[in-house]
C-alpha cells in the first residue's frame, strides 16, 4: 500500500484528497521507492489550478516531480543512469507523481543520493536546479561576465546565482531587503527591485550587463532586462512566456526538446556539486505529506525563501 495526495478537481488546495491505494509491482526497468522526502514546487499547483487547461480526462491528477527515499523492490532491468539499482539502494528520485509514502517509478528516474546531502535536502534540489542550470545554458554564461537573476532569493534563483558563482560570473540579484544579507554571503550583488531598477543595476554592474534570467514573470523585470542586456537572446524567463514570446526572448519550462537534454545531462554533475557543498538548497519548511494543501496554500503567499518539503 501506499499513502498519495491527489488533485480530484481543478481549482485550489483545497481539491486535494489524501488517499491509500495497492501499490503495483515494479514491471521491466522499473523500481520502487518507499519515499522519505518530496520537494514542493510552484508548479505543482499550477497543474492543477488549470492555468495548463481543464481537460477532466486527466484526473485525478498525480503531483510532485522530485523526492529522496530507500529502493524497497526492483523490476528485472533496473538499469538507472549510473549502473543497475539494488534494495537498499539510498536514491534521489526525478519523475512525476512523487506526492507518496511509496511509488514505481522508471528505474531511468532514479539516480543514487550522495552522502553528503540528507533526506530533505536531496528531494529538493533537482527540479529548481536543473532549471536553473537549463536557464544558464540558454544564456550562454562564460567565466567573468555579469548576470542579473531577478527574484534571486526564491527556489530557482537562489540555486542560479550559486550556479552561476560556480561558473566565475558576477551576480547582481534582484530581491526584497530581507533578503540581501543572505544573497551577499552566496557572493551576489543584491538590489531592491521597484521604480529604479535600472539605475540601481547599473550603479552595481559600471561594466555593463551580459545576460538575465527572470525568474518571476514581471513586466519589471522584461524591460529591465531588455533595456541591459545587448542581445535578446541571452534573456530568459522561466515564467514571463506571453512576454518573451510578443519580445522576442528565450522562454523555459514547457515541452520543449532543448530542455529535456539540457537537464537531463545535468542531473548528475549538479548533484555532484550539491555533494561537495558547492551548491546548497535552503529548506524553508517541512509539512507532513498529509498537509501538502497547506504547504502550497503557503508556498502560493509571501514565504520565507527556501525550499518547500513533504514528509511521508
Amino acid at each position: 500500500m501506499t499513502t498519495a495526495v491527489v488533485a480530484t478537481a481543478f481549482g485550489g488546495p483545497e481539491v486535494l484528497e489524501v488517499i491509500d491505494e495497492q501499490l503495483p509491482a515494479p514491471g521491466v526497468g522499473q523500481v520502487v521507492v518507499e519515499v522519505r522526502a518530496v520537494g514542493v514546487n510552484p508548479i505543482d499547483y499550477k497543474r492543477y489550478s488549470g492555468a495548463f487547461g481543464d481537460d477532466p480526462s486527466t484526473l485525478p491528477q498525480r503531483l510532485g516531480l522530485e523526492a529522496s527515499g530507500v529502493v524497497t523492490a526492483v523490476g528485472p532491468d533496473a538499469v538507472g543512469p549510473q549502473g543497475p539499482i539494488t534494495v537498499g539502494d539510498e536514491v534521489v528520485v526525478y519523475a512525476p507523481g512523487v506526492y507518496a509514502s511509496a511509488v514505481v517509478v522508471p528505474a531511468a528516474a532514479v539516480l543514487p543520493k550522495p552522502a553528503g546531502l540528507v533526506w530533505e535536502h536531496a528531494a529538493g534540489i533537482l527540479a529548481t536546479g536543473l532549471t536553473a542550470w537549463d536557464a544558464l545554458e540558454r544564456i550562454r554564461l562564460q567565466e567573468g561576465e555579469t548576470v542579473v537573476i531577478h527574484g534571486a532569493a526564491g527556489g530557482v534563483g537562489l540555486l542560479a546565482v550559486q550556479l552561476a558563482k560556480a561558473r566565475g560570473a558576477t551576480v547582481i540579484g534582484t530581491a526584497r531587503e530581507v533578503n540581501h544579507d543572505y544573497l551577499r554571503s552566496l557572493g551576489a550583488t543584491p538590489v531592491v527591485y521597484g521604480h529604479g531598477l535600472v539605475e540601481r543595476v547599473r550603479e552595481a554592474a559600471p561594466g555593463g550587463v551580459d545576460a538575465a534570467i527572470d525568474t518571476v514573470g514581471t513586466d519589471e523585470a522584461a524591460d529591465v532586462s531588455l533595456e541591459l542586456v545587448p542581445e535578446k537572446q541571452r534573456v530568459v524567463t522561466i515564467a514571463g512566456f506571453e512576454r518573451a514570446a510578443r519580445d522576442g526572448f528565450v522562454a523555459i519550462g514547457g515541452p520543449d526538446p532543448e530542455s529535456a537534454r539540457i537537464r537531463e545531462s545535468a542531473r548528475i554533475p549538479l548533484l555532484e556539486l550539491a555533494d561537495a557543498g558547492t551548491v546548497v538548497t535552503v529548506i524553508a519548511k517541512t509539512f507532513p505529506l498529509a498537509e501538502a494543501a497547506r504547504a502550497h496554500t503557503e508556498l502560493a503567499a509571501s514565504h520565507a525563501s527556501g525550499k518547500f518539503i513533504l514528509i511521508p
